[in-house]
């Protein structure tokens, strides 16, 4: 069985939710270290141009957004389940939401000139600028639109009570009595703003909320040991794509099996990925495409928060 690879940094708050993920799985994984800010030509070689973080691969099957590498993690390892039984479809909402609208909150804070000033103290202003430059980037061209600091300091104190309410009267220690992917979803937002102390109040003043953090961030991220970028690619060059799933090609907008096809987010981060589509499920998309370096892989995303174009 191939490795888990992940691509990542280690302030990213995505790739925080997956290294949780990873170590509530109890799994050993591989760990390649990329660039903040693009271009970032090593994870492109292998995505096709999607450039998020964090990037999940295995073998010559590369997976892009948390919420599929979620689903793919629960597939290498069922037990303790992200998805409860009963509780699928309540437990996936609550983390898209928290994915969503508090993830964009938590940005919003994080990036007030207070907070950036402590986060990035230690950087030169050239580093600085170019991350910035970076994001606005990576902010542009979807559907997501920039919070406003004001608007999210306003209606924080909401999401925040709400999440202290939940919480003191759960009969269990997480979101849905057991660990799920919602706990997962709504931490790594938290985790951003506990970065500064700027921030880090907007957490702290809710005990309950600090109390369950601290139990999530408790698992940990399993155990892993370093990669090179080179080392991955080298890995995907010489691996064979898994089998497709076993799940009828369901596309209505009438995309064919064979046809070349556009892959991109819609909220942000744009970036387009080119190949041709192998599968279309209820939850995954699948294309393949082929690259100098990585050699020929299959690209992974997600069906929801994504669109599919004809080339």
């Amino acid at each position: 069985m191939s490795e888990l690879i992940l691509h990542h940094y280690s302030t990213s708050p995505f790739a925080e939710k997956v290294r949780l993920l990873l170590g509530f799985k109890g799994l050993s994984w591989r760990s390649v270290t990329i660039p903040r800010v693009m271009p970032k030509p090593d994870l492109t070689a292998l995505t096709g141009g999607y450039r998020k973080t964090p990037v999940l691969q295995i073998g010559a099957d590369i997976y892009c957004d948390t919420a599929l590498i979620a689903r793919r993690l629960e597939q290498e390892k069922a037990s303790p389940a992200l998805f409860p039984e009963g509780q699928e479809m309540i437990a996936a909402s609550l983390a898209a939401w928290a994915d969503s609208v508090v993830f964009q909150h938590a940005v919003s804070l994080v990036f007030q000139p207070e907070s950036v000033a402590a986060r990035f103290a230690r950087l030169s202003p050239e580093a600085i600028n170019a991350f910035v430059a970076d994001r606005a980037g990576l902010f542009g061209g979807g559907s997501t639109t920039r919070l406003s600091a004001e608007q999210a300091r306003h209606q924080w104190p909401t999401i925040m009570a709400r999440l202290e309410q939940q919480l003191e009267r759960e009969d269990g220690d997480y979101l849905f009595g057991e660990p799920s992917i919602a706990d997962f979803a709504m931490a790594h937002p938290l985790w951003f703003l506990k970065g500064t102390p700027v921030t880090a109040p907007l957490v702290d003043v809710y005990p309950a909320v600090s109390a369950w953090l601290a139990r999530v961030m408790g698992f940990g991220h399993g155990a892993f040991s370093e990669m090179t970028a080179e080392e991955a690619l080298e890995v995907a060059r010489h691996s064979t794509p898994a089998a497709l799933p076993d799940e009828q090609f369901d596309e209505p907008n009438g995309f064919k099996v064979g046809q070349q096809v556009v892959i991109a987010a819609i909220d942000y981060g744009v970036d387009p990925v080119a190949g041709e589509l192998l599968f279309a499920g209820s939850e995954e998309l699948i294309l393949r495409r082929k690259d100098e370096r990585g050699g020929r892989v299959h690209v992974h995303f997600p069906r929801f928060g994504f669109r599919i174009e004809a080339r």
